[in-house]
């Protein structure tokens, strides 16, 4: 079965969530990243929280914004009913991008079986379709970091007026919602940092492999 070029646009949007997405989800997942910025960070001289209360409430924390429980709490840390309920929000995007991970990694490989089986013809353009994802993602991405190079402040605002619509409850007062404290500003741009990497060494691995793969036909 031939699919036409539309089917060809919905692949490359779905490479474009899948190298977003898990890119994302590693930071979300890999909790030792956390515990390496609290050393790094110098978090328990400057909070006066011990390592273990510092972890115990970033794991509480973490397990109830993955779905792992539905009970909220962060360890020892005080917290006020609308600095849950913005977890409960955080909770909401941390599953969707998980399960967009799974969903367009599942489509990619799905894709892949059934054209090396024969099954399935794809309409290709120019280049494959992870080369025109990636230069999609470069272009955006690269726009975006200089933004927050300039100025991560005002963007860090805007990204939670648009992830969290007419909602305010992620602005934390730190003598009642304590959870704050051991999430410092610095360790969020570590987390951007971190993701913008990712994603970048992935689209640049595809770009470099097109053109390789290319070069080889040629030759």
């Amino acid at each position: 079965m031939k699919l036409n070029k539309y089917f060809s646009y919905f692949l490359i949007l779905t490479i474009i969530i899948a190298i977003i997405s898990a890119s994302i989800a590693v930071v979300i997942l890999f909790r030792p990243f956390y515990y390496l910025n609290v050393k790094l960070l110098n978090l328990v001289e400057i909070t006066g929280y011990s390592f273990s209360q510092i972890k115990t409430a970033y794991d509480e924390m973490m397990n109830y914004c993955l779905g792992l429980t539905n009970i909220f709490s962060c360890g020892d840390l005080k917290y006020t009913i609308e600095g849950m309920n913005h977890f409960t929000d955080c909770r909401t995007l941390f599953i969707l991008d998980i399960a967009l991970s799974i969903l367009s990694l599942s489509i990619i490989t799905v894709t892949i079986i059934l054209k090396n089986k024969g099954k399935i013809q794809l309409t290709y353009l120019k280049h494959n379709f992870s080369y025109y994802s990636s230069i999609i993602i470069i272009l955006v991405f690269s726009f975006i970091t200089l933004l927050a190079i300039s100025d991560f402040d005002a963007m860090f605002v805007k990204f939670h007026q648009l992830f969290f619509p007419n909602k305010d409850n992620w602005i934390f007062d730190p003598r009642y919602d304590q959870i704050i404290n051991i999430l410092p500003e610095q360790f969020f741009i570590n987390c951007a940092i971190v993701i913008a990497s990712i994603m970048f060494l992935c689209c640049l691995f595809f770009i470099y492999k097109e053109y390789k793969d290319n070069y080889k036909t040629k030759k």
